[in-house]
């Protein structure tokens, strides 16, 4: 069972931003995807998701075997996929309860009971140390960015998807809040979801501690290792990764 991307060339306004990435993430794993901004990670979290906007010129996005390369982006949701965004949407008028009981419905054959919904959304808030009040308010209006990012955590909790792409989840969260989301990522890891984690930064990866890394500069995953990768990454920066993919490309 895994999320497996094959040679995969994106482009967007006539530019392609992907030139050929291979990825593959089991389920019960957590990998890191680490790059400076703008070297192509949102984008291929937007492909891997079924966002328009990217193309697809060549290459394959498999999920447990079946292409999903042309799939709709509520056929991905509905086969196992989660993406948290870096900018979350605000709903108004819409509570986060609503809003992710509506989200469990569209993946059930018939409607949640209420009764249900209600027991899960409690066990969910308690596990995450979510303050059930939270969920009454209307979905990311007047949220702090820690709020957003804790309401793509719960999200994720409800679903329950056997594939997470976590883009930038530690994005303007002070150190609080990136501990709080942190926890929540850290609770819901195990053999059932396999998890993406994109970042530049390394200070998510003390909290949650990935098992494989891969680096991308300019539309390719460059280097991939184990934490020690980005043990690396955060003594060194990313100079020495471009001088030494210079230093073969030249070669």
């Amino acid at each position: 069972m895994s999320l497996e991307i094959q040679n995969l060339h994106v482009k967007t306004e006539d530019r392609e931003i992907l030139h050929g990435v291979d990825l593959n993430v089991a389920k019960g794993e957590t990998h890191a995807l680490m790059g400076p901004n703008g070297s192509g990670k949102s984008t291929l979290a937007n492909t891997i998701m079924g966002n328009p906007t990217y193309e697809i010129t060549d290459g394959t996005i498999l999920l447990n075997g079946e292409d999903i390369t042309e799939a709709d982006p509520d056929e991905r949701a509905r086969a196992g996929l989660f993406l948290a965004f870096q900018y979350p949407a605000t709903i108004p008028g819409v509570s986060v309860a609503n809003f992710l009981r509506m989200a469990v419905n569209a993946g059930r054959e018939t409607p949640i009971k209420v009764s249900d919904f209600g027991k899960e959304l409690k066990k969910q808030t308690e596990l995450l140390r979510i303050d059930r009040s939270f969920t009454s308010r209307y979905l990311n209006e007047g949220f702090s960015g820690g709020e957003k990012k804790r309401a793509e955590i719960l999200q994720l909790a409800m679903l329950r998807p056997q594939f997470a792409v976590l883009d930038e989840t530690d994005s303007g969260l002070d150190i609080d809040a990136l501990r709080v989301v942190s926890d929540g990522v850290n609770e819901l890891r195990g053999p059932e979801l396999g998890t993406l984690i994109i970042t530049h930064y390394t200070r998510i990866l003390e909290y949650v501690k990935p098992e494989f890394v891969h680096i991308m500069l300019d539309g390719r995953i460059v280097r991939e290792g184990g934490p020690e990768l980005a043990d690396e990454l955060e003594d060194k920066g990313y100079d020495w990764v471009r001088e030494e993919v210079a230093a073969t490309d030249a070669g």
